[in-house]
């Protein structure tokens, strides 16, 4: 099965990325203006970026530019979806009792939104089926993409593309 890149250890998405440091303007006082705080990641085999600097540390913003790498990938990249059981061990762990158990501030958060998407594009947008490959129900699904607004914001995106009504 291919990983999607929004899943892979911080580690292995760094070797996939290109980081750059510079300066941030704004509040913070001289010790923020003086010194590179401002990251940037470049995911290179997409193009995709992401940044942070509103930390006074530069490690702080590396780690915050790096989890919204993730949700940036898992929202705009898609990988395919196996025929059979799709559900990842993450997924599978993640959705005990067919709940999907996973705070926005978790670091499975993005690979879990990815997934859903992934199942979605699989299934062209039809939530009734993506929630069934995925042994939730078609609300808990909606209700896990909303928790991030960009990525059910793609997802009507696309079913409004195929003539569906959108997901809220």
């Amino acid at each position: 099965m291919t990983h999607h890149p929004a899943a892979l250890d911080d580690q292995a998405l760094l070797d996939q990325c290109r980081l750059e440091k510079s300066r941030s303007g704004g509040p913070g006082g001289q010790h923020r203006n003086k010194v590179e705080t401002l990251v940037t990641i470049t995911h290179q085999p997409t193009g995709l970026s992401a940044h942070a600097g509103e930390r006074r540390r530069a490690i702080e913003n590396k780690q915050v530019a790096i989890t919204r790498l993730r949700l940036v990938l898992a929202v705009h990249v898609r990988t395919p979806v196996p025929l059979g059981e799709a559900r990842s061990e993450l997924w599978i762990r993640r959705t005990p009792a067919r709940r999907i158990v996973c705070s926005t501030d978790h670091r499975d958060f993005p690979a879990m939104i990815a997934e859903a998407l992934d199942m979605a594009h699989a299934t062209r947008y039809d939530h009734r089926l993506a929630a069934t490959r995925l042994g939730v129900s078609p609300t808990q699904l909606t209700r896990f993409v909303a928790r991030h607004p960009p990525a059910l914001a793609w997802w009507n995106h696309q079913r409004a593309a195929l003539g569906h009504h959108p997901r809220r």
